[in-house]
């Protein structure tokens, strides 16, 4: 099925002052087309929320500084369940509202959006197939080399650090394919970044 992704523009151009912050203006188009790959699997999850969910899920970290980010996001004990992630989550969903708001949305589409951003780190469990499409499109940029260099910066690890940290976060997908996707991509980064010797 084809998709007219050119629709998602005007939410892109509003939400683009808030992916400045954290390489959000890398992953989060990286993580767009996985999303849209792993789309093509499931014909019965909704596009419009799917996509718009992962356009506008990381926004939110634009209200949060990049110390505060990295020390208490990415290199504190049981990161997930940190303050800094909850905070994020709730200035997505804040940000997320007045972007689609702003681009013409309808109320039932900005709440089902809304309803994925909010917990999309912290929620233990997907509540629904939108939403296990989207945590899998937002781990799976990851797997890429670009996904790994602006990893180990994150996390302050070597590629080879990175890829193992990788690897041991196949489980957590929550589709087949998107598990496949990762697996495949881990490939072809080890490969790439020759981490066997390195």
């Amino acid at each position: 099925m084809s998709l007219d992704l050119s629709r998602y523009d005007p939410v892109w151009r509003a939400a683009e002052p808030y992916m400045r912050a954290r390489k959000n203006d890398v992953h989060i188009p990286l993580s767009f087309d996985w999303c849209v790959r792993l789309l093509e699997h499931f014909p019965q999850a909704d596009r419009d929320v799917c996509l718009l969910a992962i356009l506008l899920h990381d926004i939110g970290w634009w209200a949060i500084d990049m110390e505060t980010i990295i020390s208490e996001g990415f290199r504190s004990e049981n990161i997930l369940q940190s303050d800094v992630r909850y905070r994020h989550e709730a200035e997505g969903v804040r940000l997320g509202t007045e972007v689609l708001r702003a681009t013409g949305w309808s109320e039932d589409i900005i709440a089902q959006v809304c309803e994925i951003i909010d917990g999309h780190d912290t929620r233990p469990e997907p509540r629904h197939l939108n939403d296990r499409i989207v945590r899998d499109s937002d781990k799976l940029w990851r797997y890429e080399v670009t996904g790994t260099a602006v990893g180990c910066d994150w996390f302050g690890e070597t590629p080879a650090e990175n890829c193992r940290r990788n690897e041991k976060i196949l489980p957590k997908f929550e589709t087949e394919p998107g598990r496949a996707m990762a697996t495949a991509a881990l490939a072809e980064t080890r490969k790439a970044l020759k981490v066997h010797v390195l």
